[in-house]
């Protein structure tokens, strides 16, 4: 089957001087990245990579780190990607669930190298020539993706390459790239939306910048570098940081010329709650899916003004099946919430040495042909107007007083004040073991009590979705991927 690296090299033979990065030692033309590729790819196959072969890639994003990737799928093998400011012991976990057989890095990385794995350096390669890759098999491993651990511990997402090379093209199409595109890398190394942020631009033939990471945590130089590379997609952006955008009235346009911005990650509605809709000038689009089914499953294009009564993820992309179920795995009515399950091109093919978690999570589909299976995502959802309505995780629902709460409410509700820029709400438990709601919110607040927080939130919210506390942070702890880190305010950590 045809990879990456043949598309690459197509838009090489074609447009040569084309620049296919923009990255900050310059431009690389894609003749150069093409040739770059075949490089790297002669350099696996010497080492013997080859199907089922994991290749972990420890690099900074930059050339190498696009064309390690892209050589490892046309070796027909697959990449485990690291992000390397991770600690080394859970560099090593992710190595060793992932059952990585070789570590491409450089020498300018040396922790990187004693991770337990044979080190091939890219800057310093041995005099090895393998023969030419063969044909490669759609049911191949095509890279290995770790879950974010916020449901637990973090585990080895296998994805094969036909599931891979489906995702990509369909992403391209929907999100309209073409070679005039400009594509700004935000998501980084070791995380799954780096690979669709990598892969789909150059599939276009368009231009990918990469920057380093700084740049794109800071609101002003995130716009800054928008404006200078004259960047119009974005493919990974997360509602958290949009919101944080948004927080910025001293930023006038901060995506000016950006003509698609692709959300995913988190439910985007408190973000439209808080009237984020207008800081996105062009395209909105809200992607939905876990890292066990490829990415993305469902996509809806927020219109303007968006509608921030119901968080709408859309509809299935092609060759996807999406079933809303009750607890006795049959389909719940239109209008009704179920858990939703996700089968079609996109299920992976389990998790790496945990054949009892598999099972548990990939299950036949019981309204599917024979062998046919579906990833229990642990969202709640249901049918309606426009396709398929989030309606948060089984394990953040929170009951208080008897009444389910879904926190993305009440945080919406508090973005729309004009004095929050940042809210995250967390369950807690007093001494009498009773459950209650703590606000946590960022903003220009030293004048704002919490009374009138609450006279805020009660226009819009009943009683038992008023937050007992709000505690002012000068800033939300982030994962590296951008989320909001619930998991450390739940347990008390703060910045």
């Amino acid at each position: 089957m045809r990879t990456i690296a043949d598309d690459i090299a197509a838009h090489a033979a074609r447009h040569p001087q084309r620049v296919a990065l923009s990255t900050p030692d310059g431009d690389v033309t894609y003749a150069r990245l093409a040739a770059r590729i075949e490089e790297i790819v002669r350099l696996l196959r010497g080492h013997g990579a080859g199907p089922e072969t994991v290749c972990a890639v420890a690099l900074e994003h930059g050339t190498d780190a696009v064309a390690a990737m892209a050589a490892v799928l046309r070796c027909g093998a697959a990449f485990l990607t690291l992000d390397v400011g991770q600690p080394r012991d859970r560099l090593v976990s992710f190595l060793r669930s992932a059952d990585a057989a070789l570590l491409l890095t450089c020498s300018a990385l040396p922790p990187a190298r004693d991770l337990g794995v044979p080190t091939v350096l890219l800057d310093e390669p041995e005099p090895t020539d393998g023969p030419p890759p063969g044909p490669v098999d759609p049911h191949a491993l095509a890279y290995v993706s770790h879950t974010s651990g916020s449901t637990g511990e973090p585990s080895a997402v296998l994805i094969e390459h036909h599931a891979l090379d489906t995702y990509l093209r369909d992403t391209a199409r929907a999100c309209g790239l073409g070679t005039g595109t400009v594509a700004l890398q935000t998501a980084p190394l070791g995380y799954d939306a780096s690979i669709r942020d990598t892969f789909v631009p150059l599939l276009a033939g368009a231009r990918l910048v990469i920057v380093a990471r700084s740049r794109l945590l800071r609101p002003q130089e995130f716009a800054d570098t928008v404006r200078e590379y004259g960047v119009t997609a974005l493919l990974s952006v997360t509602p958290s940081f949009l919101s944080h955008l948004a927080g910025r009235p001293d930023l006038a346009d901060p995506l000016a010329g950006v003509t698609l911005v692709a959300s995913s990650g988190e439910s985007l509605r408190p973000f439209l709650a808080a009237g984020g809709r207008a800081v996105v000038p062009g395209r909105l689009l809200n992607q939905y899916g876990p890292t066990e089914c490829t990415m993305t499953t469902t996509r809806h294009s927020v219109p303007a003004p968006a509608d921030p009564s119901a968080d709408l993820v859309g509809t299935p992309r092609a060759g996807t099946v999406v079933r809303v179920l009750d607890a006795d795995l049959a389909p719940v009515p239109d209008g009704t919430v179920g858990e939703v399950y996700i089968g079609g091109a996109g299920v992976a093919r389990g998790y790496g040495g945990c054949p009892a978690r598999t099972a548990a999570c990939f299950v036949p589909d019981p309204l599917g042909p024979p062998g046919t299976r579906l990833y229990r995502t642990g969202d709640l959802g249901w049918w309606g107007t426009g396709g398929l309505h989030y309606a948060g995780r089984t394990d953040r629902q929170i009951k208080i007083r008897g009444y389910r709460v879904d926190p993305a409410e009440i945080e919406g509700a508090l973005l729309a004040h004009p004095g929050v820029t940042g809210a995250v709400v967390t369950a807690h438990t007093d001494e009498r073991g009773r459950t209650y709601l703590l606000a946590h919110v960022t903003g220009e607040l030293a004048g704002t009590t919490d009374a009138e927080l609450r006279t805020h939130l009660a226009r819009s919210l009943p009683p038992h979705l008023m937050p007992r506390r709000f505690l002012r942070l000068d800033a939300l702890p982030l994962t590296r991927g951008g989320k909001a880190d619930r998991r450390s305010l739940t347990a008390g950590r703060t910045p």
